[in-house]
């Protein structure tokens, strides 16, 4: 059947994530130093970071809203230095501004033009970063994010709305991740076909059958229009 949809993953999958978080946070403390210092003197960035994880790692229950859990992170660690919770919004568009300067992959660009004249595009994600601030919004029909849904990847609820958002059946629409287990069994799982974007070559994990595993996003294009081809 022909693919009329192809859905992509954002952190990891269009960019590398780990540095444009590590700078954020960077960032954040920094802005903290200068307009609240007694958090900055009460946790170093280490400290900060280390103290962040540990809460958010108690409410497993918040972990598909980033953005309500990093704001009530944000109260408490103002309660703490003796400040009140009006910090919380503008440490939040600091750290959230600093977390949509992403470097998009080299092929990301050339492949998301060369799709959008063919295919429906979105995006399925379980981060807070914005496609628009980044400036690569126009490039998609749709994005589908686990805070708006209710719940992350891989559960068959946010794949669902990513069809009904496309407007197409599952078998029609493909979606590309990098995680094996978050975008491809989860994807799989509702009938999507799937491609596993592995540059590292990890082994692939029992119970993840993608439709094909490429390098990079690139490689996309190719493999679509080889199916289509046949």
């Amino acid at each position: 059947m022909p693919i009329r949809c192809i859905t992509f993953d954002l952190d990891d999958t269009l960019w590398d994530c780990m540095p444009v978080i590590r700078r954020a946070e960077q960032t954040f403390h920094m802005w903290l130093s200068v307009h609240y210092p007694r958090i900055a003197e009460r946790y170093d960035h280490d400290a900060m970071v280390a103290h962040r994880k540990a809460w958010f790692a108690r409410f497993p229950e918040l972990h598909h809203d980033l953005t309500t859990l990093r704001k009530r992170w944000l109260a408490l660690i103002a309660r703490e230095s003796g400040y009140d919770e009006t910090l919380v919004e503008p440490a939040f568009r600091v750290f959230w501004e600093a977390r949509n300067r992403v470097a998009l992959y080299d092929d990301v660009t050339v492949t998301l033009e060369r799709l959008r004249p063919r295919y429906r595009l979105g995006a399925i994600t379980n981060g807070n970063a914005d496609v628009h601030r980044i400036g690569i919004g126009h490039h998609f029909d749709f994005v589908v994010t686990a805070a708006r849904v209710g719940v992350a990847k891989p559960h068959p609820e946010i794949f669902t709305a990513a069809l009904d958002e496309a407007g197409t059946a599952a078998h029609e629409t493909l979606h590309v991740g990098d995680d094996p287990v978050r975008d491809v069994a989860g994807a799989a799982a509702v009938g999507l076909r799937t491609l596993w974007v592995n540059p590292r070559a990890d082994i692939t994990p029992k119970g993840c059958t993608p439709d094909g595993v490429l390098c990079s996003v690139g490689e996309v294009v190719e493999w679509v229009e080889s199916r289509d081809a046949g």
